[in-house]
């Protein structure tokens, strides 16, 4: 696997019947999908023990990493390295969506809530 600072490498591969794209092979790896109520966002927080890769799948969602914040499109990724400070929130009239695929031990514990409504809460 990449340095935990570095994004993963998209294989592309094309086909007869368009393309592939491979973004993740032989890793730890825990895939979810995160929905976010309009009018919410997640706490801000960051992990020791994984980086995460997020694809949009609804939006604009408002994305922060590091000292960055921007509305991420659909189908925009995002890559956040271990022991960065993120969070997302939805803007928008209707619930959005992300993909998160978290690369490492993938461990509740392993948040470390800096801001936010969700402070306590798992």
């Amino acid at each position: 696997m990449n340095d935990s600072r570095t994004e993963p490498a998209v294989r592309l591969y094309d086909r007869p019947y368009g393309r592939q794209e491979i973004l993740a092979l032989n890793t730890e790896l825990t895939v979810k999908i995160i929905t976010v109520d309009p009018g919410g966002q997640v706490s801000l927080h960051r992990h020791e023990k994984r980086d995460e890769w997020w694809t949009i799948l609804d939006g604009p969602m408002n994305v922060e990493v590091g000292d960055r914040a921007w509305a991420a499109a659909p189908g925009e990724r995002v890559w956040i390295p271990r022991g960065t400070a993120h969070r997302v929130g939805n803007a928008g009239a209707e619930p959005g969506r992300l993909l998160e695929m978290a690369f490492g031990l993938f461990d509740e514990d392993d948040i470390e809530r800096l801001a936010g409504d969700y402070t306590t809460c798992r």
